[in-house]
């Protein structure tokens, strides 16, 4: 992935070339192997999507779920990729999403729901409430990823001799602090 500079990113997206062109002038010290992968690539394999920013406060005071729906993964907490950590959140989503639905949802057999009776109205309730609940247990859990990933990023992303001393005396905690965001229990799911 490369990041653009907002100033050139018009111009990039709508042209393949320029994009490979830019692509390559940016490759630093990357191997020559990388080099020659990106030079015979094909130009409509270069498309470009840019990274939008939103605000984690959002997170906290959006809703998450409305009635029968959620949202999970990258629609739940979108991160930058400086901690690594979004597939492995997506993966906690449908854990925690499966235990949460899968508590509510024990209490009712598909058989007392079958025929539409009285049980149909109680079964979306109790999907309701599931969904509620992992709302409330993910909604933390997304904005600590999503404020860590970005002061990650600007750390690293930041220049300048204040940036630099701070990033010498900070790196050992963050470094704990980024393997503790991968230690996380989802909880057990229950089979019956």
């Amino acid at each position: 992935m490369v990041l653009i500079p907002y100033l050139c990113k018009r111009e990039l997206e709508e042209s393949p070339a320029q994009l490979k062109q830019y692509i390559l002038s940016n490759l630093g010290k990357a191997p020559e192997k990388v080099r020659e992968v990106i030079e015979s690539t094909n130009l409509d394999a270069f498309i470009s999507s840019p990274l939008r920013y939103r605000h984690p406060w959002e997170l906290l005071w959006g809703n998450i779920s409305k009635g029968n729906v959620c949202v999970a993964g990258d629609a739940l907490h979108p991160m930058t990729p400086d901690i690594g950590q979004g597939g492995c959140a997506a993966l906690e989503d449908g854990v925690v999403l499966a235990r949460c639905l899968g508590e509510a949802l024990l209490k009712h057999s598909r058989r007392e729901i079958k025929d539409g009776g009285e049980g149909v109205e109680e079964y979306y309730k109790r999907i309701e409430m599931g969904l509620k609940k992992y709302a409330n247990e993910r909604r933390w859990r997304g904005f600590d990823l999503i404020v860590t990933g970005y002061v990650v990023g600007f750390m690293q992303g930041s220049g300048g001799k204040i940036m630099t001393l701070l990033n010498k005396f900070l790196a050992p905690t963050l470094a704990l602090l980024l393997l503790k965001k991968a230690d996380f229990d989802c909880g057990k799911l229950i089979i019956s």
